[in-house]
């Protein structure tokens, strides 16, 4: 069963009345802002992850630990914060979760930050352009 009856054209609520257009027209509007916010927290994410992706690369700091254990801390420790936000989200608070996200996206932009070492930032930055 469906909340969308195909006969008439309507929307219908879960006991199946139909909906006024004013209500659907609200939970639409709702529902695009919420997904605004939603994509704009993922687009910020994203570039917060690039950013530091790219200083870590443009400062020397995966030269300097090239050859030491601190690399493999660097490159799981994004694997830690998905355990932690994957096990915890449902006891830890929105402004917590939402510092978590944060710092997985700049802990992220470390452990990739070695791409620019291989790919030239350029062939990077047009490739990722293109994909969106």
């Amino acid at each position: 069963m469906t909340y969308f009856d195909h006969d008439s054209n309507t929307r219908r609520d879960p006991r199946g009345i139909g909906a006024s257009p004013y209500v659907s027209a609200q939970i639409d509007a709702g529902l695009r802002a919420y997904m605004q916010r939603v994509y704009t927290y993922m687009a910020g994410g994203l570039a917060l992850t690039g950013i530091v992706a790219y200083a870590a690369a443009a400062s020397g700091f995966y030269q300097s630990i090239a050859g030491t254990p601190l690399i493999w801390i660097v490159m799981l420790a994004p694997l830690g914060f998905v355990l932690v936000l994957s096990f915890g989200i449902q006891r830890m608070s929105a402004g917590t979760a939402m510092l978590l996200f944060w710092l997985y996206a700049a802990v992220m932009g470390l452990s990739l930050g070695g791409i620019f070492l291989v790919i030239p930032p350029r062939p990077t930055f047009r490739a990722l352009a293109r994909s969106c």
